[in-house]
């Protein structure tokens, strides 16, 4: 399997694997989103955008609410669970994300990540990742129904009948499964996960400052012009829930 195609060499690539069922990667998005901004050599950075199933068994509609689900996943009490989701609440509104656990509607992520593929293919993929996330976190739409999906399409310019078609007909369900596989050849069992120039992997949804520091130590080793130093990252912030595995940047064989 030929894991990353040949990257240009004036740009810098990043794939990033993530789920929108996983309220982490919403988060490591607009992590991610900040460091870029923040990155000299922004314009010349190509983001792709790959699809990871959390619960690939997930049933499209489930009686199961999120706190319930947490708390039978963790043997936790409600209370606790809620406590859980709280935090994480709070730290997404860190984030100027706007979380609302109790609209979530837990569901199958296949035929949304399918959706995505479209976009991609139509230039839209950031944009139809934004529309999801917001969906499923903040609306609590039910991203298994193909007629949301349909709608959510057209809310970032895709037509709604290709978007229907495409839907109902499994177009894109291969390319879902390639990723798939290709997170499993490189290893990745949690998300949100970032492979930088197709060799170095940061795990979790780390701070802005851990990537941006990761942004420019690839940049420097893979292109001749040398950025403006960005010191050294503060010490990187892991993740919950089994999402995320280890912190930092690793060197990927």
């Amino acid at each position: 399997m030929t894991l990353f195609p040949p990257s240009s060499p004036d740009k810098l690539r990043v794939d990033i694997w993530s789920d929108i069922a996983c309220p982490w990667c919403y988060i490591g998005k607009r992590r991610f989103e900040q460091a870029l901004a923040n990155f000299p050599a922004r314009e010349q950075v190509e983001v792709v955008w790959h699809a990871f199933e959390l619960d690939p068994a997930a049933p499209v509609r489930s009686a199961v609410s999120v706190r319930d689900g947490l708390a039978r996943k963790y043997r936790r009490t409600p209370e606790q669970a809620q406590e859980m989701l709280d935090q994480m609440t709070r730290t997404a509104a860190g984030e100027g994300l706007d979380y609302h656990f109790e609209r979530v509607q837990p569901t199958n992520t296949f035929l949304a990540h399918q959706l995505i593929a479209l976009a991609r293919e139509k230039g839209l993929q950031a944009a139809m990742e934004e529309r999801l996330f917001a969906a499923y976190l903040t609306e609590g739409k039910l991203l298994g129904d193909p007629e949301v999906l349909v709608q959510l399409a057209q809310d970032v310019g895709l037509d709604a009948d290709e978007a229907r078609s495409a839907l109902a007909s499994g177009r894109y369900a291969q390319a879902v499964r390639q990723d798939e596989a290709q997170a499993q050849a490189l290893g990745i069992s949690g998300v949100p996960f970032f492979v930088l120039g197709g060799k170095y992997g940061v795990s979790g949804a780390q701070s802005a400052e851990v990537l941006q520091a990761a942004l420019a130590q690839v940049w420097q080793e893979t292109h001749p012009a040398p950025l403006t130093p960005l010191g050294q990252p503060a010490s990187a912030q892991g993740c919950e829930d089994g999402q995320c595995a280890l912190p930092g940047v690793a060197e990927r064989s």
